[in-house]
């Protein structure tokens, strides 16, 4: 059973900013004064674990412990099926130090050349963990296919090479409400949402 979400404010357990910036969309409704991990100074935990679900609870918990409050983190990425399922969990880290992506969708669309198999599918997994340890998770996906060069610049990490089912155009050329309304994060979102918010 989920635990309700009564606190006024919570640690986004993320350095990412574009992420940053999608969470706090979602969250704006519920009046929640939101600070980033990065604000607060707290180290990026080492993703050590081998799902996405035990990446983001890793960094739930490390940060709602530092921080003595409810924590959010979100670990996603891109699973391309011919390739399988990489990314994967190491999505960012195929960006690099640097975070990269331009390289990193590069090198997905080489590992696709004449590979009949386009179909990919972006994951997001989220937890939200509380400084005495509960910890609450959530994942969403959404399913498509991998276009044959990078299309559009809205987004960020692999939006411009995904192309959504039912959609003509890439994340990275559709308008980000839009995306907000059905991306991967999305599905997790509402799923996080009725679990925690709605009592």
């Amino acid at each position: 059973m989920a635990r309700h979400f009564s606190s006024g404010k919570l640690v986004l357990a993320s350095h990412n900013p574009g992420k940053l910036r999608e969470i706090v969309d979602l969250l704006a409704p519920f009046g929640i004064d939101v600070v980033s991990a990065g604000a607060l100074g707290l180290p990026e935990p080492e993703e050590t674990e081998t799902t996405f679900i035990g990446n983001a609870r890793l960094k739930a918990v490390a940060a709602a412990t530092a921080s003595g409050l409810p924590a959010l983190a979100d670990d996603s990425g891109l699973e391309v099926m011919a390739l399988n399922r990489d990314p994967g969990i190491y999505s960012a880290r195929w960006a690099g130090p640097n975070k990269d992506f331009g390289h990193a969708m590069a090198r997905v669309l080489d590992l696709l050349k004449g590979k009949a198999d386009r179909r990919a599918r972006f994951v997001s997994a989220l937890a939200l963990a509380w400084p005495d340890g509960h910890c609450d998770e959530f994942e969403g996906d959404v399913w498509g296919d991998i276009v044959d060069r990078p299309r559009g610049s809205r987004g960020f990490g692999y939006d411009p090479i995904f192309r959504p089912d039912g959609y003509e155009v890439t994340f990275g050329e559709m308008d980000p409400a839009k995306k907000h309304e059905m991306s991967h994060r999305a599905v997790a979102f509402r799923l996080f949402v009725e679990a925690c918010f709605r009592k």
